[in-house]
């Protein structure tokens, strides 16, 4: 599967410009699936200490803004994150868009940073603390969001499952970016699995860019930088498996999948 993986700013004097060449990337390289930033294309809520009801507003209305023009990146499937307001709460939640099913919801962010510029639990609530496979055709994955990444634990059970990609679009500074490549190729090692990030990008350095493809050994096949914003990478959807039974997966799998490891992921599967 030809995945993409890229790096984009909120601000609108940039982003028309970014979100242009993202498009015309994923056309040229013929992506089949793009995955997008942390809450794409709405500007960071989060970096304010008080709930603001207006701005939110204005959020979930860019983001369906957004959400129409999809189609522009021409690929089948894009992944990504939006604001949303459900029964009163509001999420950051995952979806998934294919060209001939819509929008479908994923999980929603459960572990919500609070600190001074991540002011996310004043606007956010608590999502999905489970991290379940999804299904989309061929493809089998999990979504782990931003600071979701250092959920350690959910790498086991991706690990006795069937992902082959656990997909994680970030919202992180530039100043961090080494640990979170860091916790990148620990997620693909102990998972087994491809780990695919697109980062969101600002001039003040808030958030630092940097999305990345890594393979199931954790090597690091390709990184977004400034010169160049959108990467590309052909992954082989088998690959996983066969990790799945090499070191230091098999430590905790076994030789086989067991009978209770069998159960545990085919609870955790969603058609």
């Amino acid at each position: 599967m030809r995945v993409t993986a890229c790096e984009l700013p909120h601000e609108p004097n940039v982003l028309a410009a970014a979100w242009a060449k993202l498009c015309e990337h994923s056309w040229r390289h013929e992506s089949e699936l793009v995955l997008l930033p942390e809450l794409a294309m709405v500007e960071p809520l989060w970096d304010a200490p008080a709930f603001d009801a207006a701005r939110w507003e204005r959020a979930e209305e860019a983001s369906e803004r957004w959400l129409a023009l999809l189609r522009e990146l021409h690929a089948r499937q894009v992944i990504g994150t939006g604001p949303i307001t459900i029964g009163g709460k509001r999420y950051n939640q995952g979806f998934c868009w294919s060209a001939s099913d819509g929008l479908r919801p994923l999980r929603r962010k459960f572990h919500l940073p609070s600190q001074p510029g991540e002011w996310e639990t004043r606007w956010f609530d608590r999502g999905d603390a489970e991290f379940p496979e999804f299904r989309s055709g061929e493809l089998v994955f999990g979504l782990n969001i931003c600071s979701e990444l250092w959920a350690l634990e959910s790498y086991a059970g991706y690990a006795a499952g069937d992902a082959q990609v656990i997909f994680a679009p970030r919202a992180t500074a530039a100043a961090t970016v080494a640990k979170w490549l860091a916790v990148g190729v620990v997620a693909a090692v102990r998972s087994g699995a491809y780990c695919v990030s697109s980062n969101r990008v600002d001039a003040a350095g808030n958030c630092g860019g940097v999305g990345w493809i890594i393979s199931p050994d954790g090597t690091i096949l390709a990184t977004t930088s400034a010169a160049t914003p959108c990467i590309t990478v052909d992954l082989d959807l088998a690959a996983p498996a066969a990790a799945r039974r090499s070191y230091p997966r098999y430590l905790f799998n076994g030789p086989g999948p067991t009978a209770a490891q069998g159960d545990f992921a085919e609870r955790r599967r969603i058609a």
